[in-house]
C-alpha cells in the first residue's frame, strides 16, 4: 500500500497532449503506481513449454522507470491528485536494462488455476496451509471447482504464494516489475498501455466501465505488444519485494534479490509484494503504466490475479 489513503476521483481523462512530461488502482490498496525506451523491442507468440497459455517475446532493452520530481505539478493536474505525495513511490526517474523475456498474453483463469489445483491438491482450497491465505482463497470457487460462467475470467481470490506456485508448475515464474511496467508500454511512449487515449469503458475494464467485476480475459484490445488486461480487470501480483525505487542505474533487478522461478523460499516470504495494472474498482490513475502499488502476499482478495513470464534462452 502507499503510504497513506488519498481519494482517487473517477474521471475520464483530457488528452495527454494537455501535458508535456514525456512519454494505477487500489480501493483496496489504496482502490482496490512514460518513458522513452533506448531500444525498440520486438514480439512475436511463442508457445509455453508447458503448452497451456501463449506468449509474447518482449526484447531485452534499456528504458527509464519512475518520474522526475519536475513532473509533479503536472501529474497532478492531469489526474486531479491534490497531495504530491501520492506520487512518492514513482519517484525518482532511473535507469534500467532488462534481458529478453516471456509474458503470457493473457490474465490466468479459473479454469487453468483449477486444472493447477486438480494436480496439486495441496493448493486446494480445503488443504492449503493457513498461513498462505486470509481465508478468501478461492471463496467464489463452489465445491466444484470455478463456476462453468467464469472459467474464462481471471483467477482472483488468491495469494501471492499461490501465483508464484502456479507459475512454477507451469516452468515458468512472476514477472518482475521491471519487465511488466516495459511490457505494459507496448512499444509506445504513452500514459496507458493503449497509448495517450484517455482511459474508458472500450479499452479497460475499470470502475467507470460500471461492471463491477471481473470480465473474461482478452476482452479488451491488447497492446502493443499482443498483452492483454494490461491496465484494468485485476491487479497483477510481480516478484518484487515492496520498496522505493532507487536512483541509479540497475540490471535486471528484483527487488529482495529472488525471482522464485523454482525452489520454496517463496513459501518463506511475508513482505508486501509489488502490484501494477489496476483492476475493475480502479480510477484512471491506477491504469497508467507507472503507478506502482503493494499488496500483502497471503491477501487473496477477488481484485487481485497475475500472469506468468519466463527468461528467454540466450
Amino acid at each position: 500500500m502507499k503510504g497513506f489513503l488519498i481519494a482517487v476521483p473517477l474521471l475520464l481523462l483530457p488528452e495527454i497532449a494537455a501535458i508535456s512530461f514525456p512519454p494505477d488502482q487500489s480501493t483496496e490498496p489504496k482502490d482496490i503506481c512514460a518513458s522513452k525506451t533506448s531500444a525498440q523491442p520486438e514480439w512475436r507468440t511463442v508457445t509455453a513449454v508447458s503448452g497451456q497459455v501463449d506468449m509474447a517475446f518482449i526484447a531485452g532493452a534499456t528504458f527509464q522507470m519512475g518520474v522526475a520530481a519536475e513532473d509533479l505539478q503536472r501529474l497532478q493536474e492531469f489526474f486531479e491528485i491534490k497531495d504530491p505525495r501520492f506520487f512518492d513511490p514513482e519517484v525518482p526517474k532511473h535507469t534500467v536494462t532488462i534481458d529478453s523475456f516471456y509474458l503470457d498474453k493473457r490474465l490466468v483463469t479459473n479454469e487453468e488455476f483449477e486444472k493447477f489445483t486438480r494436480e496439486n491438491p495441496s493448493w486446494h482450497a480445503d488443504r492449503i496451509p493457513a498461513k498462505f491465505h486470509n481465508g478468501h482463497y478461492l471463496e467464489h470457487w463452489n465445491a466444484n471447482g470455478a463456476p462453468p460462467e467464469r472459467a474464462k475470467h481471471p483467477v482472483v481470490n488468491v495469494s501471492w504464494h499461490a501465483a508464484v506456485a502456479y507459475c512454477q508448475w507451469e516452468g515458468k515464474r512472476l514477472p518482475t516489475e521491471a519487465e511488466w511496467e516495459f511490457a505494459a508500454k507496448g512499444r509506445l511512449n504513452g500514459v496507458f498501455p493503449w497509448g495517450d487515449e484517455a482511459a474508458n469503458q472500450q479499452m479497460a475494464n475499470y470502475a467507470r466501465s460500471g461492471i463491477r467485476t471481473t470480465t473474461a480475459v482478452g476482452s479488451y484490445p491488447a497492446n502493443g505488444y499482443g498483452l492483454f488486461d494490461m491496465a484494468g480487470n485485476v491487479w497483477e501480483y510481480l516478484a518484487d519485494e515492496w520498496a522505493p525505487y532507487r536512483s541509479d542505474a540497475q540490471t535486471n533487478l528484483v527487488a529482495g534479490g529472488d525471482y522464485f522461478a523454482s525452489g520454496d523460499s517463496y513459501q518463506r516470504v511475508t513482505t508486501r509484494r509489488v502490484i501494477r495494472g489496476g483492476s475493475w474498482g480502479g480510477s484512471p490513475v491506477n491504469l497508467w503504466v507507472e503507478y506502482r502499488d503493494s499488496h500483502p502476499p497471503n491477501n487473496a482478495k477477488d481484485f487481485v490475479g497475475f500472469r506468468c513470464a519466463r527468461t528467454a534462452t540466450k
